[in-house]
């Protein structure tokens, strides 16, 4: 199956500035499955869906930026989490929309931002979040670059949570329950071991 084309104004962000804590602080990007670090396997998936790729992280800094544009944090949002990421993709996005995926996702769809963007290109909402089993994974979302003012009023009034943000935004569901594999986040060491037990099964 061929590779999807990139969805017109689309730029990617692959979120990379997570803390690691329940993998013993290791910089989840660069944790190894089968030879290659999670964050080229994200990549490699993100890249072709998108025109330009973004990454936001916090350190490794000169490892990430031989995936694509590295992008930190404003000082002034430093410490509010994933969203911090979110809102310096933002302003560095150049184009209309934005898709995210963070880093431990390996599987991620090859047409995760086609399916996402629908319906924002038909005018449903300006922000909608991948959804999996009944479950939202609020990392993995398409929003419209037009949302960073009401990101940055959101974390200048004190707010860090990404599902309440996105709720405010008026942000709709879209389903991938034909994927569930997809979304197998990748928390602990015992959950890389077992995806890399079943990918050997499977290759």
């Amino acid at each position: 199956m061929s590779a999807p084309c990139p969805t017109p104004r689309l730029t990617a962000l692959l979120l990379a500035g997570g803390q690691g804590t329940r993998m013993g602080g290791a910089d989840k990007g660069w944790l190894m499955l089968e030879g290659q670090a999670l964050a080229e396997r994200v990549a490699a998936r993100l890249r072709p869906q998108a025109e330009a790729l973004l990454i936001s992280a916090n350190r490794n800094l000169q490892r990430y930026a031989a995936l694509g544009l590295v992008i930190e944090d404003a000082p002034e949002f430093s410490e509010c989490g994933p969203l911090a990421g979110l809102e310096a993709g933002l302003r560095a996005c150049a184009s209309d929309w934005l898709v995210t995926a963070p880093c431990d996702l390996p599987l991620l769809p090859a047409d995760l931002a086609a399916r996402l963007m629908e319906p924002l290109l038909q005018g449903e909402a300006r922000i909608s979040v991948a959804h999996c089993a009944g479950h939202p994974h609020p990392v993995c979302m398409a929003l419209s670059r037009g949302l960073l003012p009401s990101l940055q009023a959101y974390l200048r009034g004190g707010g860090r949570r990404v599902r309440e943000w996105q709720a405010s935004a008026g942000a709709v569901a879209v389903a991938f329950d034909d994927l569930p594999e997809a979304f197998s986040n990748l928390n602990h060491p015992e959950d890389l071991a077992k995806l890399e037990q079943a990918w050997r099964q499977q290759n």
